[in-house]
């Protein structure tokens, strides 16, 4: 790991973005760069935010850590550990974990298997600080300022891929770690663990992850050591090596090797089984599922869409619009959005929509 460093480059990063907005040159923000594979090809002149990085406060007792973006995610999460208090939200690194930053996790807003009992990134995030598209470093939070616009901006931020500005800062509700984790293995059919995880859900069951391979059930029980033990006797099981939660978060087991492209489809809870062209794995408990297949990216959305849900490409280079396209009244309101933070379009221009 990394030797803990704490460095303010914020006028550094203000300067090459006033830079490229005189100049109009479209920027391509870089932290790690563990997250390149997502979204589309951005031309530009690269701001690398890894230089700006450290913790710059963290109180375990009020829950809250604030962070520069380009801090480690792994020190961020190695501060948090040390005081028995994690990211309930689970972001993945994928690949090297000294690489992914702070940044990139908030800009790519990606969850692990906690994410329907936990909440998302955007459900941790209280503030940021900001480099706009007008070159101006602001903050963002409930405490301090309230965008013009009336957004929320810095949840508004989560997911956006850098489309929209410079995250400098971020502020992040932390949750301490559960007294008591184990695993279990629960053999079964897809349509039974799907039936079984909607009744699940009904009850007071300390249910953290839920995965399904096509043949075992996997979970993963959080929480006081009584609720564990009493779930556990009441499910039954085999136990599970905890680190198949983590091998899954960063794609690492098997079913992720390289082959067909990878879709990640997003599903309203509770939905069933239903047909899909190649092979799948089930994660959040039926919410998530990752399919890897050979088929053409409108029928698989088309498919995806009948159930209410929508279909991400894993894969760089096997779609054009690896994000679900947006439809009219959506992509206006996306279009005057990246026209009021970053109206001459320099940050990562066309990375989520050719579009924008």
């Amino acid at each position: 790991m990394l030797a803990q460093q704490n460095v303010d480059a914020s006028a550094a990063l203000l300067e090459q973005v006033n830079q490229a907005l005189q100049n109009a040159t479209p920027l391509r923000i870089q932290g790690g760069n563990s997250k390149a594979f997502l979204g589309r090809e951005v031309a530009g002149e690269i701001i690398d935010t890894r230089a700006h990085r450290g913790i710059v406060t963290y109180d375990p007792t009020e829950l809250v850590i604030t962070a520069r973006t380009g801090t480690p995610l792994s020190e961020l999460c190695a501060a948090l550990e040390a005081a028995g208090q994690m990211l309930a939200c689970e972001p993945p690194s994928f690949g090297d974990a000294d690489e992914a930053t702070v940044g990139g996790m908030v800009a790519a807003g990606l969850s692990g298997p906690r994410r329907p009992w936990s909440g998302s990134v955007r459900d941790f995030v209280l503030g940021t600080r900001v480099i706009t598209g007008l070159g101006k470093h602001l903050r963002f939070g409930g405490e301090v300022m309230k965008n013009v616009a009336g957004y929320d901006l810095s949840r508004l931020l989560v997911g956006s891929y850098g489309c929209l500005g410079l995250l400098t800062e971020v502020s992040l509700k932390v949750l301490p770690k559960p007294r008591q984790c184990i695993s279990i293995a629960l053999e079964m059919n897809a349509e039974q663990a799907l039936l079984k995880l909607a009744e699940w859900g009904q009850q007071p069951l300390p249910i953290s992850a839920a995965s399904h391979d096509g043949r075992v059930l996997r979970l993963r029980l959080e929480g006081g050591e009584g609720s564990v033990s009493a779930a556990h006797d009441r499910l039954g099981g085999e136990l599970l090596d905890p680190t198949y939660w983590r091998e899954l978060n960063e794609q690492r087991l098997g079913f992720f090797d390289e082959g067909q492209p990878l879709w990640r489809l997003s599903l309203p809870n509770n939905t069933g089984t239903f047909a899909l062209p190649g092979e799948q794995l089930i994660d959040w408990g039926g919410a998530q599922r990752w399919l890897k297949s050979d088929a053409e990216a409108e029928a698989i959305r088309a498919i995806v869409s009948e159930v209410g849900g929508h279909a991400t490409c894993y894969s760089h280079g096997v779609s054009d619009s690896p994000f679900q396209p947006l439809g009219s009244p959506l992509l206006r309101y996306h279009r005057q959005l990246k026209a009021q933070l970053d109206p001459k379009g320099i940050f990562n221009p066309g990375r989520m929509y050719a579009e924008i």
